[in-house]
Parts: C-alpha cells; sequence; structure tokens
C-alpha cells in the first residue's frame, strides 16, 4: 500500500468523533467577486450535516444565498516533527503528525424552527457540557434574530498521520523523541499514536487505524 492510501481515514464513524472532538471548524463560501472567503466557526456535527449559527446578516450569510456550494474543514495539528529526529543535517525532513477533515457540501439556512432548536442546542451541548443553561426552545423569539447555517456533505475525507506508515519499531523511537523534545502536546500526541506511557517508559497499547 502505498503511503497516500495509508494517510485515508477510512471511518466514517472515526470522522464524525473527531468533528465535534475540534472547537473550530473553517466555512469557505464564494463572494460576489468569485473569491472564496474563509471564516472560522463553532460548529456541531448532527445526523451527518454540519451546523453553525451566525447572525442574520453578514458577507458569509448573503455568499450561501447567492451559491450554496461552500467547502468546510477542521484539522488538528498534533506535534511538529524537527528535521533533527531524522538528520542533523538535512532540513527537508521535518514533518508534522495531524489529523484533519475536509468537505465539500451544499450550504442552506435552517427556517424550520424545529430544527434550529435542535442545531442550537447541539452547539450547547457540545461547548457546553457542564449545563447550567435552559435549552432552547421553537417558541423563544430569539430564533428570529440567529441564523443557522445547515451544510449537507457531498464529499467528506479525512487525512492522519500518526506514524502508522512506520514499523513498531521505528514508531516507537519517534514516541520517544516526541516524549524527550516534551512539547505541549506531546503526551497527547503519543497516545494518540497508540502509545501508554507508564513511568520512564513507552508501551504501545494497539496499533491504532482510523
Amino acid at each position: 500500500m502505498q503511503l497516500v492510501g495509508k494517510l485515508v481515514i477510512k471511518s466514517k464513524d472515526k470522522m464524525a468523533y473527531f468533528l465535534n472532538e475540534e472547537s473550530t471548524g473553517r466555512i469557505s463560501s464564494i463572494d460576489k467577486d468569485g473569491f472564496p472567503q474563509i471564516i472560522p466557526m463553532n460548529f456541531v456535527f448532527l445526523n451527518n450535516s454540519v451546523y453553525m449559527h451566525s447572525h442574520i446578516r453578514g458577507e458569509k450569510i448573503e455568499n450561501i444565498k447567492r451559491n450554496s456550494k461552500v467547502g468546510f474543514e477542521v484539522d488538528r495539528n498534533l506535534e511538529f516533527l524537527p528535521s533533527y529526529f531524522f538528520d542533523p543535517d538535512d532540513a527537508s525532513l521535518a514533518d508534522t503528525l495531524y489529523i484533519s477533515v475536509v468537505i465539500k457540501g451544499e450550504a442552506s439556512l435552517v427556517d424550520d424552527k424545529k430544527e434550529k432548536v435542535l442545531a442550537l442546542n447541539g452547539l450547547m451541548k457540545k461547548y457546553q457540557p457542564e449545563g447550567y443553561y435552559k435549552p432552547m426552545r421553537e417558541d423563544m423569539d430569539v430564533l428570529d434574530a440567529t441564523s443557522v447555517i445547515k451544510v449537507i456533505p457531498k464529499e467528506m475525507n479525512g487525512k492522519y498521520k500518526i506514524g502508522q506508515n512506520m514499523n513498531k519499531e521505528e514508531k516507537t523511537k519517534l514516541a520517544m523523541k516526541i516524549i524527550d523534545r516534551n512539547s505541549k502536546t506531546a503526551k497527547e500526541t503519543v497516545e494518540i499514536m497508540g502509545f501508554i506511557i507508564e513511568g520512564d517508559k513507552l508501551v504501545m497499547k494497539e496499533e491504532v487505524e482510523w
């Protein structure tokens, strides 16, 4: 299998899980002059659709009314791998471990109040899981002052790079180097790679495949 094939996330469930673990997505719409406009947004992935809330006016709203075709992207930069991990002199070997999902889809503004409530409550549950708020209801006036953007994916593709192209020995050595470099994300990264930290040792718990 070529490396490109090994980078592809095959599980739709894994992609859905990843989307709802991340805080920020980026929606790309086409402006009146034909240029892409990219905006970072809070979002929730529900019922195989992406939902975002917005003010009722704005450029992205007008873009979507004019052209429903959009892109949506979410990524997590897990770990920068400095070139000296692989060669003391060759800077071209620097690399990055990451996870990403890219969607091409059709966007619309949700008019149905029941669906609006579903989306807005889904957003609150995602971003404020501790509660302490009253759920939205269909009879609330605030619904008229809030836009909900819905993106139905036509294509959804994911890629990830966590050392799955390496054999067990190579992957373990890389994980040890990440731990030794001690970045802010080091512990989380090696766990995503499939390792458990036991004292000063790394134990591979499983071969992770997405």
